[in-house]
Order: C-alpha cells, then sequence, then structure tokens
C-alpha cells in the first residue's frame, strides 16, 4: 500500500465524520440561536420570555446567559470542523501547522480536527 492510498483510506472515514458532525452542530445551534444581524458569522441564543415578575426576569437571564456560553462552545467546534474540512479540500488535512510534518494518523482519529503534531502542540502549551 503507498502512501497516498493510506492517506485516502485515513482521510475519507474523517471527512465523513467531520461533514457528519458540522451538520449536527449546525441544527443544535440553530435550535437555540439566531443569526445575528450585525455579524452574519455570527449566532445569538434566543431570548426567552417566561413573564414579568422578576423570578420569571431572574430565570430568563439564567438561560439567556446559559445559551450564550453553549453557544460560544459550539460556534467554536464548529470553526474548527470547517477549518478541518477546508485542510481536506486544499490537500493540506493531516500536516501540522507549525513545523510541517505529518500527524500521526491515531492523533487524528482521535481528535479530527487537530491542527498541529503532538511535539508541537506540547511546545505550545508548555509556552502559555
Amino acid at each position: 500500500m503507498n502512501k497516498m492510498s493510506m492517506d485516502k483510506k485515513i482521510i475519507a472515514p474523517i471527512k465523513k465524520d467531520l461533514t457528519k458532525k458540522r451538520k449536527e452542530v449546525m441544527a443544535e445551534l440553530a435550535s437555540f440561536t439566531k443569526e445575528d444581524k450585525h455579524a452574519k458569522a455570527m449566532r445569538r441564543p434566543n431570548f426567552t420570555d417566561l413573564g414579568v415578575a422578576n423570578d420569571d426576569n431572574a430565570k430568563e437571564v439564567d438561560i439567556y446567559t446559559t445559551n450564550l456560553s453553549v453557544s460560544k462552545v459550539l460556534e467554536g467546534a464548529l470553526q474548527d470542523i470547517e477549518a478541518a474540512l477546508k485542510r481536506v479540500e486544499k490537500g493540506t488535512y493531516g500536516v501540522c501547522k507549525y513545523c510541517g510534518r505529518e500527524i500521526n494518523p491515531k492523533r487524528l482519529l482521535a481528535r479530527p480536527v487537530s491542527s498541529a503534531c503532538v511535539a508541537c502542540k506540547s511546545k505550545l502549551q508548555k509556552s502559555v
């Protein structure tokens, strides 16, 4: 088996999983957010109106802030997924963006959005 066919055998299922995950994340975001009119690439959580009592207002704010946090996490995941899919299309998927070496396929299977090899990621984490 040559290197190219091995890569395709590894990348094809990862691309399929990334595409599926992208749809899932987008559907989850759409279930409780709406597109931000001022920043088209962003989504904002819907504000739940439970009533006018102070207890209702506190609960509304609590729900909104929770949804805001969740939406930020999901947006970050979506950006990572889309970046990985772009690397697949460009033919740079599986190449470390810092050192240019191949990322271990086991790492890509464990974390498909990885853009750095373990060595470079370790160096980055130590420097922070």
